[in-house]
């Protein structure tokens, strides 16, 4: 299989993502946006299409930076998801599915930056997808905003910051608003870039310290996601 990674900034890495696509010996190839790489010019050839986060939201202009054109992604996300490829988002790439899906994103109730759990809805219990997920769950965060909701899309799984933190736009469609990729790795990435935020820590319901993001174990929300990783590629390769 082809796996193609949109990525929006060298500190948003594919994490989790990257580790399970190359166990899996797929063709993985990627556009870094921040280094200049083009886009596809549509989805003939890629069975995953994941497009990672950054700091930018839909509504940033060219103008405002330079390397992130929000209607070149949504194109592609559209061009995907017509053909029928996988498509997962991640944060900004999960508000991106949205807005390509007619559904504009919007801002959260709480800025979450740390590991906080995540509560399946009735929905997320009954979908066979999520069916290995525990009822709540530990993962990672990283957002002020979320994705937007079409007509048909399920809410899979919130928070206590976020009302949105997975949704289900169809049978291979998924933006995930909240960060299973996290690695330390990635976390020291983000937190080099992240001073900002994370100085204000305090000031927040659901924002880690530096000391606390680099104590959390994020091996187990890793495995899980995995496993939905694997369930998503046999329901892809049986159709």
């Amino acid at each position: 299989m082809h796996v193609h990674f949109i990525v929006h900034e060298d500190f948003e890495a594919p994490g989790a993502y990257e580790t399970w696509a190359k166990n899996q010996g797929h063709d993985v190839t990627y556009s870094r946006v921040y280094a200049g790489d083009t886009l596809p010019a549509d989805a003939e050839g890629i069975d995953f299409l994941i497009v990672m986060g950054g700091p930018q939201d839909p509504a940033t202009t060219r103008e405002e930076c330079p390397h992130f054109d929000a209607k070149a992604e949504q194109a592609l996300i559209a061009s995907a998801v017509k053909t029928d490829k996988v498509v997962i988002g991640i944060c900004l790439g999960s508000q991106l599915i949205g807005e390509a899906l007619g559904a504009p994103f919007a801002h959260s109730p709480e800025k979450e930056i740390g590991k906080f759990p995540i509560t399946l809805t009735e929905e997320g219990s009954k979908d066979e997808m999520f069916s290995h997920f525990a009822k709540t769950l530990d993962v990672g965060h990283w957002h002020n905003d979320m994705p937007g909701l079409t007509p048909d899309a399920k809410i899979i799984a919130y928070s206590e910051g976020c009302p949105r933190q997975i949704i289900s736009y169809s049978d291979r469609v998924f933006g995930f608003q909240c960060h299973m990729e996290l690695t330390l790795d990635v976390v020291d990435l983000l937190i080099a870039h992240s001073e900002k935020d994370l100085s204000r820590a305090a000031e927040y319901r659901f924002v880690n310290t530096p000391e606390e993001l680099r104590a959390h174990d994020y091996s187990e929300m890793n495995q899980v996601l995995f496993r939905f990783l694997d369930k998503l590629q046999a329901h892809y390769q049986s159709a």
